[in-house]
């Protein structure tokens, strides 16, 4: 019998288990939607849920634990300053996971999970690193022929 047992384990030894969580609540806070396998969806949903209600009380206390469990100053304040904003009058079910098939290697099911009225902008945050990338990588191949 599993009383007692909250969460899933997700085959991971719990640091790897606790730097997964909040790499990814990073991730899902800076661009408010991103894709990973169904059982991390799920795993990630409550916390995520969690971290936003955090974010909606202002005082200093709830800011100091923002920090601990993102150690992120730039998701900390996003939180504080963007997103318990939208979600001032929601109360709760602030994500949503859609099912996106299966992934071609392994066949897992694959999900993404997003926030319910996420701003369509934050998934091009980091677009104009990738072409800076893509161009140097072209000038090495030219460079090389």
């Amino acid at each position: 019998m599993r009383h007692g047992f909250a969460n899933k384990k997700l085959n991971r030894t719990s640091e790897h288990r606790k730097a997964l969580l909040k790499n990814m609540l990073n991730s899902l806070i800076k661009y408010e939607q991103i894709t990973t396998t169904l059982p991390k969806a799920k795993f990630l949903k409550p916390q995520a849920d969690k971290i936003i209600t955090l974010g909606k009380k202002e005082n200093l206390h709830t800011t100091k634990m923002l920090m601990r469990k993102l150690q992120n100053i730039n998701s900390a304040n996003k939180v504080k300053k963007t997103l318990s904003k939208r979600y001032q009058k929601r109360n709760g079910g602030y994500t949503r996971i859609v099912k996106a098939g299966f992934r071609y290697g392994d066949n897992a099911p694959m999900a993404v999970i997003e926030f319910v009225d996420r701003d369509k902008q934050a998934k091009k945050i980091d677009k104009k690193k990738r072409e800076i990338k893509k161009d140097q990588k072209e000038e090495k191949k030219l460079a090389t022929a």
